[in-house]
């Protein structure tokens, strides 16, 4: 059985975004949070019925790559505008909003991209720009252009090359903007979106991180009564604000699991051990389960194949750890929002299924405690940290659930496995000797299984190559490589060829997600 519990809006209100595409969707929703509402994001193909069944206080539709007018292009179905709530298009969306509801767009021949000077109107009351300076920056990127508000509408907004770039119906409580109000560069564009959620839609702002807590403590109550719990724990702080929550719950009716896969990075089994036996006190039950592991892996190359393999074997782990003990019927994972939309939510394509979401079997016998599943890792954070946990353990770098069996680009070998773990704990090391620790959401070492030709010692070598990632991000959503120093790229360089027999070449991967993806596999 398969039951998942996050922490469900009961009590908050909230506003649904509707995904048009690309990652804007998840941007929005997280804007939105800031502003202590909480959020939901839809697909676009939601039909009116099921989306008043949410019962959310108002809708934002997000930007999106298409053109409107394009052959297959999302849209909204139309019913959804006679509902009773107030409704924000952004970008595409205020396009598709403007186009449907009678408005004209067209592809002008002016486009708009970055950051562009937006002014406003010069009598406007809007409650989303009327409090604006007459001139803002704001961020484009668009090719089609709102030629025409829709009946009803008035321009509140425009910039030197298109003169509609917001509009609004009062009456009707449709709103839109051209450009986006969800990224940095737009100055006041989180106001814009506090102030559509508060004062537009009258949402209250309690989606607070004390009130997550109380919320998810009162379901995980509710949920396992006076059943026992295991929880996944692997040292990481998506798992242990999991196990501290959880454990805030319901006390000693939770035991841990760490499952060691021999996948784990250097010295990382001790410090678990360490932190949540000796320093936290919980019961904590540690399976040495390598061999398994390399077995279950042995052979396969496919990535998605390897995370399935892991997450089917993690639960049989913990569904025998389950059967020696007493009233065991859940099992608490730390699932967020971003593993599963990135697993394929039903509204976005599947980029990479995660273990510990498209990777779990079946006929799985536990049933599932994710009280983390709708936050973002920000949120997760923030939470760690209200809970009491370190420092250094809430601000700890994401490591993947298959840990470094998706940086090996290849078969999974015990001798690969100990070149790139070798090379990551370099590269950890001289990221903090710099300290870069903070800035850079990730950073680590991927070995592709192939071999290059060298020369070490005046001799021929032929050995693996080492690929170093670094990437600065707020969410994992999105991700920007980070622009590390030459001297520190030198240095880690240096020190994997050196220090890592098997090496003998070092690349730096330059690519920002998307396209790519922030790990490998």
């Amino acid at each position: 059985m398969n039951v998942a519990l996050g922490p469900e809006p009961v009590g908050f209100d909230t506003i649904a975004v509707v995904d048009f595409g690309a990652q804007y969707a998840q941007l929005i929703a997280r804007r939105v949070r800031e502003a202590h509402v909480y959020s939901e994001i839809v697909p676009h193909s939601i039909t009116a019925a099921e989306l008043a069944a949410r019962a959310p206080k108002g809708i934002i539709l997000s930007g999106g790559p298409s053109s409107v007018y394009a052959e297959g292009a999302p849209r909204l179905d139309p019913a959804i505008f006679e509902l009773d709530m107030p409704v924000l298009g952004i970008c595409y969306g205020a396009q598709l909003l403007a186009q449907q509801l009678g408005g004209e767009v067209a592809r002008t021949g002016v486009a708009e991209y970055g950051r562009t000077r937006l002014t406003r109107g010069p009598a406007t009351t809007s409650a989303l720009v009327g409090s604006w300076p007459e001139q803002s920056d704001v961020w484009m990127s668009h090719g089609d252009s709102i030629v025409a508000p829709p009946p009803g509408a008035v321009v509140t907004a425009a910039t030197d090359q298109v003169a509609v770039a917001a509009f609004e119906d009062v009456a009707a409580r449709r709103y839109a903007v051209q450009f986006h109000p969800e990224v940095v560069h737009t100055e006041r564009g989180d106001e814009l979106l506090k102030a559509f959620c508060l004062q537009v839609c009258d949402c209250r702002p309690t989606w607070t991180h004390v009130s997550v807590i109380e919320a998810a403590i009162d379901q995980v109550r509710q949920m396992v009564g006076t059943g026992r719990v295991l929880c996944a724990l692997s040292g990481g702080v998506d798992s242990a604000v999991t196990a501290a929550l959880v454990h805030k719950a319901i006390g000693d009716q939770l035991t841990c699991v760490f499952v060691d896969t021999g996948l784990m990075r250097a010295g990382e089994g001790e410090q678990v051990e360490e932190t949540f036996r000796r320093q936290f006190g919980l019961d904590l039950v540690h399976v040495k389960a390598q061999d398994r592991f390399f077995g279950a892996l042995a052979g396969l190359t496919d990535p998605e194949a390897k995370r399935k393999v892991i997450g089917e074997l993690f639960v049989r782990v913990f569904e025998e750890v389950a059967s020696e003990a007493s009233g065991v019927g859940f099992l608490a994972q730390g699932t967020l929002y971003p593993d599963v939309i990135e697993s394929g939510s039903g509204h976005a394509a599947t980029i990479k299924t995660h273990h510990n979401v498209g990777g779990l079997p079946e006929d799985m016998e536990l049933e599932l405690v994710e009280p983390l599943r709708l936050l973002f890792k920000d949120e997760v954070r923030a939470i760690g940290e209200e809970l009491g946990l370190p420092e250094e353990l809430v601000w700890r770098q994401p490591f993947p659930g298959p840990g470094l069996a998706v940086r090996i680009v290849g078969e999974v070998t015990h001798e690969r496995v100990e070149l790139v773990r070798a090379a990551d704990a370099i590269v950890l090391e001289e990221v903090r000797n710099a300290g870069l620790w903070r800035e850079l959401w990730q950073s680590f070492a991927v070995l592709p299984a192939v071999r290059s030709v060298g020369v070490m010692g005046d001799e021929r070598t032929y050995a693996y190559p080492i690929v170093v990632r670094a990437v600065t991000s707020d969410d994992a959503m999105t991700a920007d490589w980070a622009r590390l120093p030459h001297e520190l790229l030198e240095q880690i360089a240096k020190r994997i060829i050196n220090e890592v027999p098997g090496i003998n070449r070092v690349a730096y991967d330059i690519t920002s997600k998307p396209p790519g993806t922030i790990e490998w596999e």
